[in-house]
């Protein structure tokens, strides 16, 4: 059976701890780079396909979804979106006949959207010159090692976001 007596002492003796002027400087380096890299590929896919980084945001779960429809809610959540912006986002994508809106069938108070043909298209043609644009600013700039370090620090930042609650993790059995 594990001690867990011993972690919140390491975490909170951890949050006590001031970040050093290095660290700071590596936070604001992935801020700055992170910031960078978003504002690069926007303007590279509007250049290429005239949909906003937002517009690909929306597009692609809807494009991965069943029957390419998702309730806006579900869809504002998948992107982390508040309701508000993802709503006056689809009326300017519905505009443009990217998107559709219907009611829900199974509740009044919900809509679903659709991915149009147009929509489809759009995305389809989009998706290509994306991805080179990302392999050219991100993937081309970093060695395979660099990658499996990336991977390295985004698992332990993931797990440090997300930490498994120690009743879950021992209410199996398991150590």
């Amino acid at each position: 059976m594990r001690d867990i007596s011993a972690a919140p002492a390491a975490t909170t003796a951890t949050a006590r701890r001031r970040m050093t002027s290095a660290e700071l400087a590596v936070w604001r380096s992935l801020v700055d780079t992170t910031d960078e890299l978003r504002r690069i590929l926007g303007t590279q896919l509007l250049q290429d396909s005239s949909l906003s980084p937002a517009d690909y945001q929306v597009l692609l779960p809807l494009s991965e979804a069943a029957g390419r429809r998702m309730r806006s809610s579900e869809l504002a959540a998948t992107i982390d979106w508040e309701r508000s912006r993802l709503s006056h986002h689809l009326g300017r994508m519905e505009r443009r006949g990217l998107i559709r809106r219907d009611e829900c069938a199974t509740d009044s108070r919900g809509a679903e959207v659709s991915l149009t043909e147009d929509g489809a298209d759009a995305f389809r043609r989009a998706t290509a010159p994306h991805m080179r644009a990302i392999k050219t600013h991100f993937a081309d700039a970093l060695t395979p090692e660099q990658f499996d370090a990336l991977a390295d620090v985004l698992r332990s930042l993931q797990s440090h976001l997300h930490p498994v609650s120690i009743v879950s993790a021992t209410a199996d059995g398991s150590p």
